[in-house]
């Protein structure tokens, strides 16, 4: 039987600095999730919106929300994939969960923090990459700003997803669509980004343009409006497209210094 790996990614709104308020709307929609999803990808800091003031939050509400994603990938029998605010020793982090319908957990700390923001101000940087393995395929989920930076993401683990969740202001939109479809060509494996709709309480607005884009860059999925979108991605089409064409056997060698 192909592998098939079927995504549902949540381009909605957010509630500023609202935890509760936002666990209380993704666990609405959850609720209506399409039978046999295997993988839900929320937003960056899907709890509470980008805020640089993450001394608002309560410290108690990151663990609390990682439970929450725990109890929603054993309700909805997927994995749950977005990134919240975290404390932990005395520094926060903009941390991305993947946590599995068994509760088995993994997590990423946003490696390139958004100094155009004054993330690096407020946040503590990642330095560790991601790969994980989940129903047959080799993920990396990145954050956001790291979109922005091909060295960072480049595919020397084999990976076959490249996942990004996002707040991506629609002032920059045109980066964004741009740079998920040459992560993915460049890359030679399935890359998704999600994006929030709505507007923020610095005033930043967000249009979405949440897509999934396959290993030669077309598009599979797409939307501007609040939707939940759904595609499904093949393994055994993907390893195909590599057999026949081994442009990963041509990358260049190199090692990233922390």
């Amino acid at each position: 039987m192909a592998s098939i790996l079927q995504l549902a990614l949540f381009q909605l709104p957010l509630i500023w600095e609202e935890p509760e308020t936002n666990r209380k709307a993704f666990s609405k929609r959850l609720d209506s999730i399409s039978e046999g999803t295997d993988l839900i990808l929320l937003p960056e800091m899907f709890s509470t919106g980008f805020t640089m003031t993450p001394s608002n939050i309560a410290e108690e509400e990151g663990p609390i929300t990682c439970e929450w994603m725990r109890e929603q990938a054993v309700k909805t029998r997927a994995a749950l994939c977005g990134s919240l605010v975290f404390r932990e020793n005395g520094a926060y982090y903009n941390r991305l969960y993947f946590i599995g319908p068994d509760g088995v957990e993994y997590f990423y700390d946003k490696h390139h923090t958004f100094t155009l923001a004054g993330e690096n101000e407020v946040y503590a940087s990642g330095t560790d990459k991601l790969i994980l393995s989940y129903r047959g395929f080799r993920i990396c989920p990145l954050i956001c700003y790291d979109l922005r930076f091909p060295v960072w993401s480049r595919n020397v683990e084999g990976y076959d997803l490249l996942l990004y969740v996002a707040n991506w202001p629609d002032t920059r939109i045109a980066a964004w669509d741009t740079l998920l479809k040459a992560r993915a060509i460049e890359n030679m494996a399935y890359c998704a980004g999600v994006n929030r709709i709505g507007t923020d309480a610095n005033g930043h607005r967000y249009n979405g343009h949440s897509a999934v884009y396959d290993a030669l860059g077309n598009q599979l999925v797409y939307s501007e409006e609040e939707a939940i979108l759904y595609a499904g991605l093949e393994l055994d089409s993907l390893n195909t497209t590599r057999d026949s064409l081994k442009f990963l056997d041509d990358r260049d060698a190199f090692s990233l210094a922390q």
